[in-house]
């Protein structure tokens, strides 16, 4: 990558030590208060006595029953909360609180008093007259990089002695500094973070995990009270209810959700488009782009600048995508080093099959791939030709040339749906095939001289052309359908162009799912081909239809389409998808006892990725003329973030250095630091005006 990720390094640990007066300085001390700090303790919902729900430790989760939210709290369970900051977020809290009967007030600078009137929420432009309603709870729906000039300009003096402030950041251990700092000792303090949005929460809060720590609650009973009731109100709703340390959540959600947010804006810089072909991980990655998409710059800067975990999570994914590009490029350059030096009777061989090609029929056949590349086809619906049982008129002999995992895992559905099916592969199966009820055979002239009617190659990508040279065609019938399952489609069809006979049918499939994604069934699931060459005659006409029907039987959704126009789909979603999915494979990604949607969506990506070898992966690249492409826009995206990140960061470091020149003599963070300045020069060059210092203190509502 470009930028320098020490001089990101060194910036992120300036940023972290500057003056006490910023938003990430280590608070004073303070007097020592006339309650005590809680410590950390096992929680279950006083106000809610007809259930109970444990709260989750950070080794062991647990999911509460959610208890109807239609059911409304006792008078004496009400409170009055005031939101501070009725954007986006603040709106969608106060839907539930209200929904639930407490009394809301809200404050923001922008005139939000039309929407709280339709929510039945009391909107305040001045916040002297929401403070002097004495409000139970203050929460802060502000961003966190406009927290501390609210709290520093906020009334609190009009307030009870004793009120609770509640924040939902999404980092925590800087919210709970700034709230002991600029608070008076007599306020009470419990710093949380609901890990959904109104993305990931319009369908309800139920699983979903809320994370808190009482950082300063009083000893008596009416304020624990209020403190429980105020959890309560996610209990309700089914949240997973997580006690944590501030510092814990932290180093979670360094790796949890930054990470989410990161590869999410990585994907939504490449402008990811649902194509027809859509696989299960590249929908999962469609529904991320959607889920962070509506999140401002500000919340995911929030989320690098003051979690000071995140820097290193940055840096591993640099690493991670950096390792996955050597792995691709060294793996290519011994492909290349092959070509060039393997031995001379090879090179003339290959010398005189393609003068072969170029003096025989081949020169029609490929011409013709040029031509229907060029001329895509618009992929359409396939209608099934059969419903129901296949009868004996239907049945087929499929021999399967590769027995692996995924030749097997075909194999299952075609001898329950009635076809005979024999196999042959380099490696001796035949205890597997035998319990399946399939013919094994571990000779290919045994195979043929068996004439199926169907040729099913299950190879992988990168021995194909092997497999397909060592075939003994003479001993098939001369109509024989070839089709293979490839996940790349021009490249096979090249191959049965080049060393097929032309009396051969040749069928190009692509079922986009796995034994992963398949182990439930078939239905709805992607199911792409190509009639690439198949006779006039009716009887090899339905022959082909007839194996199409083994798909269309068991809910695929059948899409016709070019070899072209797949692989151009396929570079966008498949390969992309991969990608993705090793990078954070080989950043070692792991669950976390606080998993927002997102971040699961990562790791069931990595789990569905990481069984597939690494010559699929590299078949994908290698074969597919689009997916250089798309790893170089891969590249670019990623290094057009950090530029971002950077960019940001540069202003908040000119404005400390500038801004304050009369309490900084000399400047002696330039003269300690030349990388610093180095920087700066950088970050200039690479959009520090992304971000003005009036930007850095707007407060987003």
């Amino acid at each position: 990558m470009s930028i320098s990720m020490h001089s990101l390094s060194h910036a992120h640990s300036l940023h972290h030590n500057h003056n006490r007066h910023h938003l990430v300085s280590p608070p004073k001390p303070f007097p020592v208060p006339r309650f005590s700090i809680r410590p950390r303790r096992e929680w279950s919902p006083s106000s809610l006595r007809m259930q109970s729900f444990p709260v989750c430790s950070h080794n062991s989760v647990t999911k509460p029953e959610p208890i109807n939210p239609t059911t409304h709290l006792a008078p004496s369970h009400h409170l009055k909360i005031a939101v501070i900051g009725f954007g986006n977020y603040g709106q969608f809290l106060a839907k539930t609180l209200v929904s639930q009967g407490h009394t809301v007030l809200a404050h923001s600078r922008s005139d939000h008093s039309h929407t709280a009137q339709k929510l039945g929420v009391s909107f305040f432009a001045d916040p002297h007259d929401l403070c002097e309603e004495h409000p139970d709870v203050i929460l802060l729906c502000t961003s966190v990089i406009s927290t501390e000039q609210v709290l520093r300009s906020f009334p609190l003096q009009r307030l009870k002695r004793n009120t609770l402030f509640v924040d939902v950041f999404s980092v925590k251990e800087v919210a709970k500094n700034l709230l002991l700092e600029v608070l008076p000792n007599d306020f009470d303090i419990l710093c949380t973070h609901p890990m959904f949005g109104p993305q990931s929460g319009r369908q309800g809060w139920a699983g979903m995990y809320c994370m808190f720590e009482k950082v300063r609650v009083g000893n008596e009973e009416s304020r624990i009270s209020r403190c429980d009731k105020y959890l309560d109100i996610f209990a309700r709703e089914g949240c997973r209810m997580v006690e944590m340390s501030c510092s814990e959540h932290d180093s979670y959600a360094a790796g949890s959700q930054f990470v989410t947010h990161t590869v999410g804006r990585v994907l939504q810089m490449l402008e990811l488009e649902s194509t027809p072909i859509n696989t299960k991980g590249y929908e999962s990655l469609l529904n991320l782009v959607e889920n962070t998409a509506g999140d401002s710059f500000d919340l995911y800067y929030g989320l690098f600048m003051y979690n000071k975990s995140a820097l290193e999570m940055l840096e591993r994914l640099d690493l991670a995508f950096e390792a996955l590009r050597t792995q691709l490029f060294g793996s290519l350059h011994e492909v290349v080093r092959k070509q060039l030096f393997e031995n001379g009777k090879a090179r003339r061989r290959q010398r005189s099959l393609r003068e072969t090609n170029g003096n025989g029929s081949a020169v029609g056949q490929t011409s013709m791939i040029h031509m229907r590349s060029k001329d895509v086809l618009q992929p359409h619906e396939y209608i099934p030709q059969a419903s129901g049982s296949v009868d004996a008129s239907s049945k087929l002999k499929i021999a399967i040339v590769g027995f692996g995992n995924f030749g097997q895992f075909l194999a299952k559905t075609i001898v329950r749906q009635g076809h005979t099916v024999l196999a042959y592969s380099r490696t001796d199966y035949s205890d597997v095939a035998r319990k399946m009820g399939v013919s094994y055979f571990s000779d290919a002239d045994d195979l043929c001289e068996e004439h199926p009617e169907v040729v099913l190659l299950c190879t992988s990508i990168l021995s194909t052309e092997k497999v397909l040279k060592s075939l003994p065609f003479q001993r098939l019938k001369r109509s024989t359908l070839f089709v293979d399952v490839l996940s790349v489609k021009e490249f096979p069809q090249k191959l049965f162009f080049q060393h097929l006979p032309p009396d051969f049918d040749i069928l190009c499939t692509h079922p986009m799912f796995g034994p992963e994604s398949g182990k439930n069934g078939w239905s709805g699931l992607t199911f792409v081909f190509d009639r690439v060459r198949v006779g006039y005659n009716e009887a090899r006409r339905s022959r082909c239809n007839r194996f199409l029907d083994i798909f269309a039987r068991e809910g695929c959704q059948m899409v016709e389409m070019s070899c072209a126009e797949h692989d151009w789909h396929a570079a966008g979603s498949q390969f992309i998808t991969h990608t993705i999915g090793r990078i954070l494979e080989k950043f070692g990604l792991e669950s976390t006892p606080i998993n927002t949607k997102g971040y699961e969506t990562l790791l069931k990506l990595v789990e569905n990725t990481a069984g597939d070898s690494f010559d699929l992966y590299y078949g994908l690249f290698m074969y597919n003329a689009n997916a250089m492409e798309q790893l170089e826009r891969l590249d670019f995206a990623f290094e057009s973030l950090k530029k971002q990140l950077i960019g940001r960061l540069h202003g908040v470091l000119r404005k400390q250095l500038f801004d304050h020149e009369q309490n900084l003599p000399e400047l002696p963070v330039w003269k300690e630091n030349p990388a610093a300045a180095k920087l700066s020069q950088n970050g200039a060059q690479n959009g520090a005006a992304h971000a003005s210092s009036s930007e850095l203190l707007k407060i987003q509502n």
